[in-house]
């Protein structure tokens, strides 16, 4: 099948045509026809398939015979709801890249970013709007926006969205939206909070499935290190000095890591920047774009980068921390290994961190290869270093005076 055996508008083809796209994938394939039919959708994939171009080009292709219809100015007649300004920037540059033979206006809207310009292209007409769902409901309120007139609604990263708790914000942006509406909904994984959100927003969706839920993709080499917590800033400068070579993204847990390790890393110049919630959009942008143009190889990140920023020819992910939820993990590797490429994923693996490998592997059905080739192994029979540092020793339920002045572990 070819993308113009999709019944698709020779316009829309001729931008699709332009990006190299000859052949749509499996989940292209299968949701397009379904939303140029009007139908409800719950739209299950990993990331990497190609889902933003799925929704995106039969979505311009039901606006594009409305284009010029609209009295008094352009309206807002598909939404897209998506939980990070990352993914909210990625899909408005899609939508301007598909619909770039066509009269239909994108842009996005969400916080970090003043409101006067967002609101500004706003007032001139937008056919298309991408939104974070604080950033939505705060226009809305203001009157700055209306969205009486959306025929279709796509809650993108439903499940992310339920984990940076916008659940109920999402419900209320739907119920402000016209009752007949077309809703697709996207998530890589279906928790039963979601399942239950499907009931409630969609009517008789068709489901679409185009891989194993929570599946990590087959090209990807997955290494496990156990080491010690305090090692693991010494495991990845040996890495990275022997072996790690290309374009690097390496994951913490918290945003003081993240600039803990930053610090670390550019004492021993590498080149690195970082993105985490605590920056302005305009840094995060600044930094993606100076990894996506190679100026820095490595980018140290929280789970804020975790899902849908769309970076070329990724070669490596580091889980410097283990994320505490296993699909976390599964949305963080997917950063690598798009596309049927070959990409590679290593976590480092405290003792403390043990319980959520587990859960890493039962959610994957498999077992994650330990790597015991290196110079800081972690002693099988270490516990959780609740009270204990490197160098001191504690006795169970006393504190030092070191504890008790509660210095900080930048580890």
């Amino acid at each position: 099948m070819t993308f113009k055996d999709l019944q698709l508008h020779p316009k829309v083809l001729k931008a699709v045509s332009e990006q190299n796209y000859t052949t749509p994938t499996p989940i292209q394939e299968k949701i397009i026809p379904l939303v140029l039919k009007g139908l409800d959708i719950i739209g299950c994939a990993q990331t990497g398939t190609g889902k933003t171009a799925a929704f995106a080009l039969p979505i311009l292709n039901i606006l594009f015979p409305l284009q010029n219809t609209d009295k008094g100015g352009k309206k807002i007649k598909a939404l897209v709801v998506t939980p990070t300004r990352e993914l909210a920037t990625q899909i408005e540059e899609s939508f301007k890249t598909y619909s770039n033979y066509t009269n239909l206006k994108t842009t996005s809207v969400f916080g970090g970013m003043a409101m006067e310009p967002q609101t500004e292209i706003l007032s001139k007409g937008v056919d298309v709007l991408v939104a974070t769902p604080g950033r939505l409901l705060d226009l809305h309120k203001r009157d700055l926006l209306n969205l009486d007139y959306i025929q279709v609604i796509v809650l993108d990263e439903a499940d992310m969205m339920l984990d940076m708790g916008f659940i109920d914000d999402v419900k209320k942006i739907a119920r402000l939206c016209p009752q007949e509406k077309q809703t697709l909904l996207f998530s890589a994984t279906m928790p039963i909070k979601i399942e239950y959100l499907a009931k409630e927003l969609l009517k008789e969706p068709q489901k679409v499935s185009v891989s194993e839920i929570s599946s990590a993709a087959k090209t990807i080499s997955q290494e496990l290190y156990m080491v010690p917590k305090p090692q693991k800033i010494e495991l990845c400068l040996h890495l990275l000095r022997n072996d790690l070579h290309g374009n690097i993204i390496i994951f913490r847990r918290t945003k003081f890591g993240v600039d803990k390790l930053e610090e670390t890393l550019l004492k021993n110049n590498y080149k690195v920047d970082t993105i985490h919630g605590d920056k302005t959009q305009t840094a995060r942008t600044k930094a993606l774009n100076k990894f996506k143009n190679k100026d820095v190889n490595i980018l140290i990140a929280t789970d804020v980068a975790a899902r849908g920023i769309d970076i070329s020819n990724l070669d490596i992910v580091i889980n410097f921390d283990i994320p505490n939820v296993p699909e976390s993990y599964v949305h963080r590797i997917g950063r690598t290994g798009r596309a049927g490429k070959k990409g590679r994923a290593l976590s480092f693996c405290s003792a403390d961190e043990k319980t959520y490998i587990k859960d890493i592997q039962q959610l994957l059905g498999k077992m994650i290869q330990i790597e015991e080739n290196h110079p800081y192994p972690l002693d099988p029979k270490a516990k959780p270093e609740v009270h204990k540092k490197q160098g001191s020793k504690y006795k169970k339920g006393r504190k030092s005076e070191a504890s008790k002045k509660k210095k900080k572990r930048w580890y």
